[in-house]
């Protein structure tokens, strides 16, 4: 969608969710923005109004479905939202040990269950209306597991594979959807990786790239190009080999 007036971000209080709330914030411009910390997300907040954009915003976990799609759709109700960007996620290291069930589990209710909660309550408002656009948050880490980082990863595959089908589902009643799937990109998430990231980009330059290709109405916003074919040529060479590649590749802390 090339000019979307009605924005909806989850996860804006930092990182790639704060820098597309700047990117898009301008005079005549509708942000709706959540995020779970109060202080950071009041001040994406107030430098969006600076630009002249308006903005509302509230404190909901997007695991809290039933808050999250009252919220959303009272919004709506006020004025339709042309896009909504399921950006939200989480990501956890395991120590050097194996990832507990606990922090499994809290990954794929955050990563998957969380955009599920974000973009469901708006499909049937976007599909009656015949217009709206969706961006689902995947990353460069759905296109195959890595040791360290296995729910991150699988939940993040999930993201992508349910996003791909659903733009076949939706695209004839006039909604797109979008998968954008990130490199390393400067965050509060990234800043805790204590392994080399190659072609680590700011969030305002992921944020610009983001815009542009969901303006185009790509099906897929997969970025930098080296890391994502890397990425991509992982996912489709036999495992054997994949699993000896890896076995010499760092892992996350």
């Amino acid at each position: 969608m090339r000019d979307p007036r009605v924005i909806f971000i989850t996860g804006a209080s930092s990182g790639i969710g704060e820098a597309l709330a700047l990117s898009y914030a301008a005079t005549g411009i509708r942000l709706l923005l959540t995020g779970r910390d109060e202080g950071r997300l009041a001040q994406v907040a107030d430098r969006c109004r600076e630009q002249g954009a308006d903005v509302v915003t509230t404190i909901i976990d997007v695991t809290d479905r039933v808050a999250l799609a009252e919220w959303i759709m009272a919004r709506d109700g006020e004025v339709p939202v042309d896009l909504v960007i399921a950006n939200a996620g989480i990501s956890a290291g395991t120590g050097g040990g194996v990832e507990t069930e606990a922090q499994a589990r809290a990954i794929f209710a955050t990563n998957l269950d969380g955009v599920l909660n974000s973009i469901h309550p708006l499909i049937p408002a976007m599909v009656a209306r015949g217009r709206g656009q969706i961006a689902l948050m995947s990353s460069l880490a759905s296109f195959r597991g890595m040791a360290g980082a296995a729910a991150y990863c699988g939940s993040k595959a999930a993201v992508r594979v349910y996003g791909e089908a659903l733009r076949g589902d939706l695209a004839r009643h006039g909604v797109g959807v979008s998968v954008i799937c990130p490199g390393f990109v400067v965050s509060r998430m990234t800043a805790v990786n204590r392994f080399p990231m190659p072609f680590l980009m700011d969030a305002d330059r992921a944020a610009r790239i983001i815009r542009r290709g969901l303006a185009l109405g790509k099906g897929r916003v997969a970025f930098p190009f080296p890391t994502y074919a890397v990425s991509w040529l992982l996912g489709v060479l036999p495992p054997g080999l994949v699993d000896m590649i890896l076995a010499r590749a760092p892992r996350k802390g």
